[in-house]
């Protein structure tokens, strides 16, 4: 029995070496990564500073309306994964699109993700980038619960919302985030800073926009890196752990 109980631990130690340096040479991997693709991102937005931090804004088009695209939660480049959609609207008319803290082309924020503080820091980016209300709000998932707060705080900014497969503030509201979410949430959060998500590229970004047409060969390298670099980062754990507390404020 004790021979046994000997190889079984001589095991459990090799298993922890192995996860161990397979850890540390994806962490290293990602990285090194991470500073090849830095030298292919273009951003052609304007970014708007917050103290020392700083959120992209990308304007294209011209006419009398002005439309601001607000992408769903973990959409880590939206400039680029949006692109199909609001590059149809600057056509005629101005488009907005906003790459909330932690997404895109932004800084990554050390504040808390309530309502209040991502309203805020949309309304100053989006007047300093240029724009000047009132707005068309074209938000996907999440950011239906800034739009509509936004609408109901500020009216007279709102002209109008379409709404992209929104979630109504209630549903989040009514949606308690249980310990296992949060667990998960937390989890994916950690293995994103070790690098882990690199070895599921499917996940990390669509690979549906990778078979579009809409962005060129080098626009579809830029979205991938900074999927790779800001995908389920520490604002978007935020946004999601916080989605039911900013839908109760509704």
């Amino acid at each position: 029995m004790q021979k046994v109980w000997k190889i079984t631990k001589r095991i459990l130690w090799v298993i922890i070496v192995l996860i161990i340096v397979g850890t540390a040479a994806i962490f290293s991997f990602h990285h090194y990564q991470l500073g090849k693709e830095a030298e292919l991102l273009d951003n052609k937005g304007t970014l708007v500073e917050f103290q020392d931090k700083e959120i992209n804004v990308y304007n294209e088009g011209n006419g009398e309306n002005t439309f601001v695209f607000m992408s769903g939660s973990a959409i880590a480049a939206p400039v680029y994964e949006m692109k199909g959609l609001y590059s149809k609207f600057s056509k005629q008319n101005k488009v907005a699109v906003v790459e909330r803290a932690g997404y895109g082309y932004s800084d990554v924020f050390d504040d808390d993700r309530d309502i209040d503080t991502i309203l805020e820091q949309t309304r100053k980016a989006l007047v300093q980038s240029g724009n000047k209300p009132p707005y068309i709000l074209v938000p996907h998932s999440l950011s239906g619960i800034e739009a509509i707060y936004w609408a109901q705080r500020y009216p007279n900014e709102v002209k109008a919302i379409i709404a992209l497969d929104i979630g109504l503030p209630r549903e989040y509201a009514n949606i308690k985030m249980g310990f296992f979410d949060s667990i998960t949430i937390k989890g994916v959060n950690l293995l994103t800073k070790l690098g882990f998500h690199r070895l599921a590229p499917s996940y990390t970004y669509n690979p549906e926009v990778m078979k579009q047409t809409f962005l060129t060969d080098h626009e579809k390298e830029m979205y991938k890196a900074l999927s790779y670099r800001q995908f389920l980062n520490d604002n978007m754990e935020k946004e999601l752990l916080q989605a039911d507390e900013n839908g109760k404020n509704q």
